[in-house]
């Protein structure tokens, strides 16, 4: 007669449990688990086996251990992003990135860190929803979003050089309202009105550069956004590729039916 799992491998019984537990809500975020002793007396074994059972938790990415002061549950910071005209809009008359204004909305602290601003060919993917002859060049601007201290999501953002090259928006430094403030500027070089956009989502497991970016636990997916953003004649002016850790982020797209 075969041993089950749990009593083949003690542990297992553990990390089942305690994972359970995490993800039902029972042990919340921030709460410390039993201490080492505590857990080995509940599952009548060793404190080393309990000590393999939490190394598992902290390789998922649910605990976090505390020299000295032993394993908590891991704080995840949590953004809903909503898509909707009027957010939008609001966001737009206060001079508020939306990624900024969302998270603040949310009690949360949220910036942005600029890793590079440089002009490069665009490949097909890009030349297709910009409309442009693959190899024109694109103006391209990579950020790394941040929440409460932890990153949460990589974002690139093409626009065609045509109407971005000498503006602000090809210059090395974050922009108070965010690209769209230059898109639309009345008094600006570009003089667009941004009406609609198309997001196109995508679940896949990370790569190893934004496994290092995102301080992504193993086995954590990521969420592939491609927006592409259209001004009031129907020409994209915008591709967004955003690299999102799929477990500190909840999406909600509200479309109006006429």
């Amino acid at each position: 007669m075969s041993q089950s799992a749990g009593s083949s491998f003690p542990y297992r019984r553990i990390v089942d449990d305690l994972r359970t537990e995490i993800l039902s809500g029972r042990l919340e975020a921030g709460e410390q688990l039993p201490s080492e002793n505590d857990l080995a007396h509940r599952y009548k074994t060793s404190r080393p086996t309990v000590r393999r059972a939490i190394a598992v938790l902290r390789s998922d990415g649910l605990v976090v251990t505390e020299q000295g002061r032993g394993a908590f549950v891991r704080r995840k910071p949590h953004v809903r992003f909503r898509l909707e005209g009027t957010n939008y809009r609001r966001h737009r008359s206060a001079g508020q990135p939306g990624f900024n204004a969302q998270a603040a909305e949310q009690g949360q602290t949220a910036s942005q860190q600029l890793l590079e601003v440089t002009s490069v060919p665009a490949d097909a993917e890009i030349a297709l929803r910009l409309d442009l002859d693959p190899g024109e060049l694109v103006v391209v601007r990579r950020r790394l979003f941040i929440v409460d201290d932890q990153p949460i999501a990589l974002c690139n953002s093409f626009y065609p050089a045509a109407i971005a090259a000498g503006t602000a928006i090809s210059e090395m430094r974050l922009i108070k309202g965010g690209a769209h403030a230059v898109i639309e500027d009345p008094e600006g070089p570009i003089k667009r009105s941004i009406a609609r956009s198309v997001d196109e989502l995508v679940a896949r497991m990370p790569t190893a550069a934004e496994i290092a970016a995102l301080t992504l636990p193993p086995g954590e997916p990521v969420v592939r956004v491609v927006r592409t953003i259209f001004d009031a004649t129907d020409e994209p002016v915008e591709v967004q590729e955003t690299i999102a850790a799929a477990d500190r982020h909840e999406f909600r797209y509200e479309v109006a039916m006429r």
